[in-house]
Formats: C-alpha cells, sequence, structure tokens
C-alpha cells in the first residue's frame, strides 16, 4: 500500500506544486493576469504544437499506434458528450447548459494530461499520449463548438467549425509531424534543435499559467458546478477505466486512459463560451475548481489502480 501511495504522489506533487507555485507567484505580484494570458497563448500557438512536432516526426509511428486506446478513448469521449447534452435539457438557464457540458466533459489533455503521463510513465507514454492527442483534440473541440451553439439557440455554423478545426496549431503540428514522418521529409537538425527548446519550455511555462489563472472570487455555491466537477474528475475517469479494462487495456495505456480522462476541464473551453455565449462565470468557476481538486483526485485514482495491480 505504501509502495503505491508514494507512486501516486510522486506522479502528481511535481505538477501540483508548480500549479501552486503559480498561485503563489500571482499573489506576490511576480505574475499577473496579463502574462498568465499572454503564456499560455504562447504555449497554445507555439511551444506546444513544436513539442507534439518534434514528438511525432521523430518517432517509429507504425510500432506505437495504440489503436484500441484511441477506440475506447473515442467512444467514451462521445458518449459522454452526449449524454450530458441530452440530460442538459433539464437545466431552467439556457445559458448555463452548454458551459456545463462543455465544463464537464472537456479536458486540458494537451497541458495537465501531458505532464501528468509523463510524469507517471515517463518518456514510455510520450508517443502514445501524442497520438491519444492527434485523434481526440479535433472531435473534442467539435462536439464543444456544436453544444455551445446549440443549447444557446444558434445554427452551428460549418465554417466557423471548419476554421476552428483547420486553424488549430496543434491540428496543424499534428499533420506536419505525421507528414515529416511517414514520406519522410528531410528536416535540418538546426530547426529541430531549436523547436526541441522551445518544446521543452512547454510544460513549466504552461503549469505556471495554469496557476495563475485561478481566480478565487470565481468560486460559488453553486449545484452545477459540484455536479460538472465530480462528472469530469471522478465518473468519467472511472468510467473510462472501467471501459478500458474490459476492453483490455493494460499498464501504460489504460493509465494514460485514466490520466488524460481525469485531467481538469480545459482552460480554453472559458473564451470559446465567452465568445459563443453562455454562462462564462460558471465556465471560469468549473475550470478553476477542477485544475485544484484534480490534484486530489488524481493521486486517488493512481494509488487505488496501483495498489489492485491494475497499472
Amino acid at each position: 500500500m505504501f509502495d503505491s501511495l508514494i507512486f501516486a504522489v510522486e506522479v502528481t506533487l511535481p505538477i501540483s506544486l508548480i500549479i501552486l507555485l503559480g498561485i503563489l507567484l500571482k499573489r506576490i505580484g511576480w505574475i499577473t493576469d496579463e502574462f498568465a494570458n499572454t503564456g499560455s497563448k504562447l504555449v497554445f500557438n507555439v511551444t506546444l504544437p513544436c513539442l507534439l512536432f518534434v514528438n511525432i516526426a521523430t518517432t517509429q509511428l507504425s510500432g506505437v499506434l495504440p489503436v484500441k486506446l484511441l477506440v475506447v478513448a473515442s467512444l467514451v469521449s462521445s458518449g459522454a458528450f452526449l449524454l450530458l447534452h441530452f440530460l442538459a435539457f433539464r437545466i431552467p438557464t439556457q445559458g448555463a447548459r452548454g458551459a456545463f457540458v462543455q465544463g464537464a466533459c472537456r479536458g486540458n489533455l494537451a497541458i495537465v494530461g501531458l505532464a501528468l503521463s509523463l510524469s507517471a510513465f515517463g518518456e514510455e507514454a510520450l508517443a502514445i499520449t501524442s497520438m491519444y492527442l492527434a485523434i481526440i483534440v479535433l472531435p473534442v473541440n467539435i462536439f464543444s463548438i456544436l453544444t455551445l451553439y446549440y443549447h444557446q439557440a444558434k445554427s452551428p455554423s460549418v465554417a466557423a467549425i471548419g476554421m476552428n478545426v483547420l486553424t488549430n496549431p496543434l491540428a496543424i503540428a499534428i499533420v506536419l509531424g505525421i507528414l515529416v514522418n511517414s514520406i519522410p521529409i528531410f528536416i535540418p537538425n538546426l530547426l529541430m534543435e531549436t523547436a526541441d527548446y522551445l518544446a521543452n519550455m512547454t510544460l513549466p511555462l504552461a503549469l505556471l499559467c495554469v496557476g495563475g489563472a485561478i481566480r478565487w472570487q470565481e468560486f460559488r455555491a453553486s449545484r452545477l458546478l459540484y455536479l460538472a466537477m465530480a462528472f469530469k474528475l471522478v465518473l468519467l475517469p472511472l468510467g473510462a477505466t472501467v471501459v478500458g479494462y474490459v476492453f483490455g487495456l493494460r499498464d501504460v495505456e489504460l493509465g494514460v486512459l485514466f490520466v488524460m480522462m481525469a485531467a481538469p476541464t480545459a482552460a480554453a473551453a472559458y473564451p470559446m463560451v465567452r465568445s459563443i455565449g453562455g454562462d462564462h462565470h460558471l465556465s471560469a468557476a468549473i475550470i478553476a475548481g477542477s485544475t485544484l481538486l484534480s490534484m486530489f483526485t488524481t493521486t486517488i485514482g493512481l494509488f487505488i489502480l496501483r495498489f489492485t495491480d491494475i497499472l
């Protein structure tokens, strides 16, 4: 039991400490809202795409494509969105429906999920996690846009959805990485090393910005807030892990599935809710609350999986 607890704490504690450091630096004024916003944009548009591109371009993809993992993750993610999409009609406030569905289903896969996967399983998980992101990120974004439009009584714009997908820096990096890997295309070492330097900035900068973006005033007594967090941090990862285990996933692949499903709500959910329309206050509260509580729920989940010898 003690070894299992140490494993779980060693995985989540370094990431939690960097997020808490971001909160502290924001508190003493060394990190500002402008820094957190600018840093998050830098991560999303530059350093994280570099990380995904370098990893995919330099990995032997034919030997690491986790087909069963991707099928399970796709089914669970789609099922979660559809389930909550229809349950959301019971919410009397129309503006809260889309924010609730997105907050409960859309995880911070590319930052917190990736960081936890690497911390738990090392470089062995990097290729698997990159392919997970390559397949899951785009449909999750599309589901998020559709549910927000639908619950705001607006017609989903095909052009807006297409533009969101085509201009997504993560999607572009993933496609370029697959092309370079598959054709193959020669990339000078100078460019690859530069991209690698930028890639190494991703996780510490992103986690500091996550901590710096947390606003305590966004917490409020809201039943929808706690229902969304309970689904995102407990029910979704629990259900996904059970389904994955039944389908035969084990070891690193099952661990990656749990960690990615247990990731807190993506920070990108807030600007999307605000731009399309909806209860952005609820969205901000779900992001902040799930980010803080995920430190504990992920630790407990990893402890249980390790203690029961599932991992």
